[in-house]
């Protein structure tokens, strides 16, 4: 059974499938969830702490589904790709994480800005009205970069043994063979590869996924980021994209 609190998330996500967010009103979320106004306000302070609160909790849900994906594979292009490809799947259907992930808000969904209190409240309700604003799309594309180079970097392969895909050196069935890179420097399937190849790697699989949820093509994203991630760079890169989160390590 939900806790109130998250029967109140939960009653605000519905209420945005047929209202625009400022037509949303607190007193109709707490009845949706079977909890007392009062209750709602004491989780969240006001309705600009509820809408933390959702974006805070769509932020969670996304990182951590994240870094299921990574643990379920073996290699690193697969890993890679399938984040890039759950991206576009999941942002598609939870218009949430899509306006976090483009930086695209409409009327219909709550941008909440940061909090702002001029002293600490007492007790529970200082930590609910804490909170902060979502974040800025370029801090969850570092997230999620600096995420999957963790995950990559905590299972690299052993010394002398290449991570490699099956169908290395021939064509996958049906798909002809354009040139595979030849794994020289900065490819991320050669044991030991810098660091600074894996982010760069790594963030550019993301951006290929926003690419794609933002001008969608006929095809899966994943092809794209398979061959994008695998070709050798030259010069490689000394650093990522983008800068590190500041809010990587507390997330």
């Amino acid at each position: 059974m939900p806790t109130a609190r998250e029967a109140l998330l939960n009653a605000g996500l519905s209420a945005l499938a047929g209202l625009p967010w400022s037509a949303v009103r607190m007193v109709d979320v707490a009845s949706a969830a079977g909890v007392s106004r009062q209750t709602l306000y004491n989780e969240f302070g006001s309705k600009d702490g509820l809408a933390r609160a959702l974006v805070r909790r769509e932020v969670d849900l996304y990182l951590r589904g994240v870094e299921r994906l990574l643990g379920e594979r073996a290699e690193t292009v697969d890993r890679l790709v399938a984040v890039a490809e759950w991206t576009v799947t999941e942002a598609r259907a939870r218009p949430l994480l899509r306006a976090l992930l483009t930086g695209c808000w409409g009327e219909w969904l709550p941008s909440p800005g940061p909090a702002r209190i001029a002293g600490p409240p007492p007790g529970a309700m200082a930590r609910h009205r804490a909170g902060t604003g979502p974040p800025a799309t370029g801090d969850l594309v570092a997230l999620v970069r600096d995420r999957s180079v963790a995950a990559l970097e905590r299972h690299r392969p052993e010394p002398g043994r290449a991570d490699h895909r099956p169908d290395h050196g021939r064509p996958e069935p049906g798909r002809p063979d354009h040139g595979r890179p030849d794994h020289g420097q900065g490819e991320p399937l050669r044991p030991g590869a810098h660091r600074a190849d894996l982010l760069y790697r790594s963030e550019l699989a993301v951006r290929l996924a926003l690419a794609h949820l933002v001008a969608p093509g006929g095809d899966s994203v994943g092809p794209l980021v398979r061959t994008a991630v695998t070709l050798p760079l030259s010069p490689p890169p000394s650093a990522p994209v983008s800068a590190p989160s500041p809010r990587a390590g507390a997330r």
